[in-house]
């Protein structure tokens, strides 16, 4: 099941969801107001590889965090 990232747009609280299907509606935890806006979420993966990517330090000029982390 996804969990989906929400911010209030009464009290500006945010909070994760957990969504059972896509027509739920969502209320705030803080407040119960039901104007609450769907963030963008960062999606993370684990892993024990540091395969291809660069020792430098600093960012990459294409905005990764690391260099040798883009995808070009």
């Amino acid at each position: 099941m996804p969990i989906f990232e929400y911010r209030c747009k009464e009290c500006g609280a945010k909070f994760e969801k957990i969504s059972h299907t896509s027509g739920t509606q969502v209320l705030c935890k803080n407040c119960s107001s039901p104007k609450v806006e769907k963030l963008l979420s960062v999606f993370a993966v684990a892993g024990g590889s540091h395969e291809g990517l660069s020792n430098e330090p600093g960012p990459c000029p294409c905005g990764a965090a690391r260099r040798g982390m883009c995808c070009e």
